[in-house]
């Protein structure tokens, strides 16, 4: 029988290779498939519904390039992460400090 602290990491050792896997299954799939930003994906469709469409707005900002864009998604990305991570970990210590008193 394996011990309870020997479990969780088998448990987090699985777990861990399964989100590898999902990440890495879909470039084995399909390999040769080209990733594009949903935005491009769905002017495409409004043209090809509605080819006289005009835009509401126009962005107020326009990256000078892809890389650029990039960097900023992630870092928008990491602050997020960021965030939430903060945020569970204060409650966690909150939650220990109320078992503590």
């Amino acid at each position: 029988m394996i011990g309870p602290l020997k479990r969780k990491t088998l448990i987090n050792l699985l777990l861990a290779l399964l989100v590898i896997a999902l990440a890495i299954a879909p470039l084995i799939i399909k390999g040769d498939a080209e990733f594009a930003g949903a935005d491009g994906e769905a002017e495409k469709v409004i043209t090809e519904v509605s080819p006289g469409y005009e835009p509401w707005y126009s962005p107020l900002w326009e990256p000078p390039s892809t890389e650029v864009e990039s960097l900023l998604f992630a870092l928008q990305a990491a602050a997020g992460s960021g965030f939430i991570g903060y945020y569970f970990g204060y409650q966690r210590g909150k939650k220990k400090e109320r078992e503590k008193a």
